[in-house]
């Protein structure tokens, strides 16, 4: 199976191997552009999490000290493959790879060690740590694929009650570490 997935398509394929590979690939490409300006950069969302099923597009979190700190790549990443999409989500941008509308993957730049960075670290560590709340994160997700499966954006609001649990959580559990 390929990495990648057309816009607004949810399909589920079990855990690959090769999603971590490819990660590993892409963060290297990424630390060689962003040098100092990138303070961690690190393999998040489901593909990141060995136990579960996940949709086939690698999620990356870059950690600046300063949104604008990425902004000044905008034509070096776009080079590479890395397409700008703008600030979507408050605290945030995202950049995706792929073609046309078929999407490989997203990269979520945040900054370093706020709540944001900091939830998605923690989700992926807790839910690779806590398998029973994987399951059932992976159960609500082929229900919401099989419901949806031309509709992403019904299926990823339709996953906010468990993942905001899911945040709860992996804050306390990191928390107790």
């Amino acid at each position: 199976m390929s990495i990648g997935l057309y816009r607004g398509d949810v399909l589920l394929q079990d855990h690959q191997d090769k999603w971590e590979e490819n990660a590993k690939d892409t963060i290297a490409v990424l630390k060689d552009i962003l040098g100092d300006s990138a303070i961690d950069i690190e393999h998040i969302g489901s593909t990141a999490i060995k136990s579960i099923c996940a949709k086939p597009i690698i999620d990356i979190v870059i950690g600046v000290n300063d949104l604008d700190d990425i902004l000044k790549f905008n034509t070096i990443l776009e080079e590479k493959g890395f397409l700008y999409r703008g600030n979507d989500h408050p605290g945030q941008c995202l950049y995706v790879c792929g073609r046309d509308d078929f999407i490989t993957h997203h990269i979520h730049v945040c900054k370093y060690n706020s709540d944001i960075w900091n939830d998605y670290i923690n989700i992926r560590d807790y839910l690779n740590n806590n398998y029973d709340d994987a399951l059932e994160y992976e159960k609500l997700k082929k229900y919401l694929a099989n419901k949806y499966p031309k509709e992403r954006k019904t299926y990823t609001s339709m996953k906010a009650d468990l993942i905001n649990e899911i945040i709860d959580k992996a804050r306390k559990w990191k928390e107790e570490r």
